[in-house]
């Protein structure tokens, strides 16, 4: 398996945190993924990376991981939890309630907005994760909705 960018070691070794074999195996797997994984997805690919890997392994990790800001855990449309490299770069998350696809959109102007509102309440925005969920257009093609 292909090692990510050095990026992920580096904010480890910043705040502290060793690189482990089990941390490299689940932040190339993400550093890789085309979407959003959920953890059991992440395990089914670790253990082809490592076979002795066990799911409460790969959970420990990401809750370490997203501990410390390397990880993001992202509470999207559905019951299951998915995770991404936080790589920094602000972005929403569009999710269709019909068959679960999520887009990420640049979130400067939403961004704004959640700003914007909390000056109008007297509240200092410092952090906006955006999720807007509705149904996406072949979804809606499929249930005969127009656009």
């Amino acid at each position: 398996m292909k090692h990510t960018s050095s990026l992920a070691d580096s904010r480890l070794r910043d705040i502290g945190k060793r690189v482990t074999s089990q941390r490299r195996i689940v932040m190339d797997i993400l550093a890789s993924a085309e979407g959003h994984l959920d953890a059991s997805e992440i395990y089914e690919r670790a253990r082809q990376a490592n076979a002795t890997l066990s799911l409460a392994t790969v959970y420990r990790t990401l809750k370490a991981l997203c501990e410390n800001g390397v990880v993001r855990q992202l509470h999207l449309a559905g019951e299951r939890h998915h995770y991404e490299l936080d790589r920094e770069d602000r972005h929403a998350h569009l999710v269709c309630s019909v068959c679960g696809r999520i887009w990420e959109v640049d979130s400067t102007s939403l961004s704004r907005a959640a700003r914007a509102a909390g000056r109008e309440f007297g509240f200092q925005v410092t952090a906006a994760r955006m999720e807007v969920v509705g149904v996406c257009a072949s979804c809606r093609n499929e249930l005969g909705q127009e656009k």
